[in-house]
């Protein structure tokens, strides 16, 4: 019982007020797309107040010397499921999807976030901020409503809830609708225009029986879908798949499409560019693991950037309930293929705005995280280096300008170990 009231302790440690801070002198990374500058940063009532060269320091500030250091917007996490999976293995951990549930569109994560998972404490001290988290389709195509949360380990974490609708397409989709792709979309457009007669009769409409096609409360979440009030973020892997999801706009004109994965997005990247879809792409996927990536290619997102599609880094079933942290080390990867011969990839500026303000922007989020500019949430990140080395540490996190805690159960296990000392505790090694 001790041992949890102390985890408990150190989860939630940390000042729980806003201040006004400037860290001065570093390298500021404001995460807009424009190149690092040299100057400072003001954040003052939990937003930001200035970025660059010529910011001033208010009288009073708490100063932090960031001399020889940088200073960058809080990552944004494209795509993942942070704090609805603890432990696989164990199923009363696990509230990323339902199999066995009448509801589908209506599911919303919040209802199941874990804000103490050991996993958002981890990702916070790599520097990650914000996270776009999505349900994971099981009983039908549509999983649910997806949110953007901040990273505080705190119960009020939501930036905001019902920030979007998911929807399976491609291999998956095709599984769960019965097993074809022709099922997977006669049961969206079935679903969209049960919707649809809902949304012109409620009060007449029979989403209540066992033997209604869509749900009253699954109708409800999928209104403003079809009113291009809510973004619908779609999995799709193949190129023939992206095109058949843009065509659904002919039929549904209002929907606010963001595509996820992408992994052939390349193949078909005029066509994306044209239609002005937002994709969260992942970044590493350079051999096919399935029949619709077999045009798998790291140069996948700077192909499709360099067609004018607005890209970004997702993490879609890459260890996505966990590993967020892996975006810098991508955003590098994807700068490192400027250098290759014939491969396509990233300037600095583009591969950093890819994971903070362009997942924000696919959302409708960019005015308010993400980035460094005026107005936006104080969430600012001190790193010992440049954020896309792997040499480079996270010294401190402020979000909403609160400084955030970088203990994790790793650094207290670490600290715990690191000096061999007798006692009560079991005998540790530094080897």
């Amino acid at each position: 019982m001790k041992a949890l009231v102390l985890l408990a302790t150190v989860l939630v440690a940390g000042p729980a007020f806003a201040e006004t801070v400037a860290i001065t002198g570093g390298t500021v990374a404001i995460g807009d797309g424009s190149a690092p500058v040299q100057g400072n940063v003001v954040v003052r009532d939990g937003r930001i107040v200035g970025a660059g060269p010529g910011v001033a320091v208010p009288a009073g500030a708490r100063v932090v010397d960031a001399t020889g250091k940088w200073v960058s917007a809080g990552l944004v996490a494209g795509f993942s499921r942070l704090g609805l999976v603890e432990v696989d293995g164990v199923s009363s951990t696990n509230d990323a999807s339902a199999r066995a549930t009448p509801f589908n569109a209506s599911l919303d994560v919040v209802d199941g976030l874990n804000p103490r998972v050991p996993e958002l404490a981890i990702n916070r001290a790599h520097g990650i901020t914000r996270a776009v988290v999505a349900p994971e389709s099981a009983g039908s195509i549509f999983a649910g409503l997806g949110a953007v949360i901040d990273l505080t380990n705190n119960p009020n974490d939501v930036t905001k809830a019902r920030a979007f609708q998911f929807v399976e397409f491609g291999e998956a989709g095709a599984r769960i609708a019965g097993g074809s792709r022709p099922a997977s979309y006669a049961m969206f457009r079935n679903m969209l225009a049960e919707t649809r007669d809902y949304g012109h009769n409620p009060g007449g409409y029979d989403g209540r029986s066992k033997e209604a096609v869509i749900l009253r409360r699954d109708a409800e979440a999928l209104l403003p879908v079809i009113d291009g009030r809510m973004p619908l973020v779609v999995h799709v892997e193949s190129g023939p798949d992206i095109l058949k999801v843009l065509a659904l706009k002919t039929e549904f004109p209002k929907l606010h499409l963001v595509l996820v994965g992408a992994t052939e997005g390349w193949t078909v990247a005029r066509e994306i560019a044209a239609a002005g879809v937002p994709v969260i792409a992942s970044a590493l996927n350079d051999l096919p693991g399935q029949f619709e990536e077999l045009a798998a290619t790291q140069s996948n997102i700077g192909r499709m950037k360099a067609a004018g599609v607005q890209v970004s880094i997702g993490m879609i079933n890459d260890d996505d309930p966990r590993m967020p942290i892996r975006t810098t080390q991508y955003a590098g990867n994807l700068v490192a293929l400027t250098k290759i011969p014939g491969a396509s990839g990233l300037d600095w500026a583009s591969a950093f705005a890819a994971i903070t303000s362009k997942p924000a922007e696919a959302l409708g989020l960019g005015g308010e995280i993400g980035s460094l500019r005026p107005g936006r949430r104080g969430d600012v990140v001190l790193w010992s280096g440049d954020p896309l080395e792997l040499s480079s540490g996270v010294e401190k996190v402020w979000i909403d300008g609160v400084e955030q805690s970088l203990v994790t159960r790793q650094t207290r296990l670490r600290d715990r170990y690191l000096k061999p000392r007798e006692g009560a505790l079991p005998k540790a090694y530094d080897r």
